[in-house]
């Protein structure tokens, strides 16, 4: 059987065609561990947040000249708003980067052994026997 327009084209029929043992593999993308992952999150968060802040504060601007021009009391009621929702970003943001140092360091910082007023009911001869047992057991 001839084909025209195979022939016309330069193509051989499938049958003709030698077949290759070479596999052809796709690569998978490599997978991001969970700690890449999470740094690209916070990324991702922090450029939104400050994107939002940014947006906020040029709107803040453009709605108090719209207050200060109708002396309306909603045009400062939303002047207030957008003030007190800059004010909870910003909070925020201090937050998500503040666990973030906490998770780099493995830990809250708050978690320093701190101990106030502490007391010690005995002798002072039992005193001098504790603290020279925690030095002992130190070194």
């Amino acid at each position: 059987m001839k084909d025209a327009i195979g022939d016309s084209l330069g193509l051989q029929p499938l049958d003709e065609v030698t077949e290759s043992k070479a596999v052809v593999t796709r690569e998978e993308p490599a997978k991001m561990k969970s700690n890449e992952k999470l740094d690209k999150d916070y990324d991702y968060a922090r450029t939104n947040f400050y994107n939002v802040i940014e947006s906020g504060t040029e709107a803040l601007e453009q709605m108090l000249d719209v207050a200060k021009a109708s002396e309306h009391p909603r045009a400062y009621e939303v002047v207030a708003t957008i003030m007190k929702t800059l004010i909870d970003s910003n909070k925020e943001l201090v937050a998500m980067s503040s666990k973030k140092a906490e998770d780099d360091n493995d830990g809250p910082v708050e978690d320093k052994a701190v101990t106030n007023n502490n007391l010690f009911v005995g002798s002072t001869a039992e005193l001098q026997q504790v603290l020279k047992d925690m030095r002992n057991a130190d070194g």
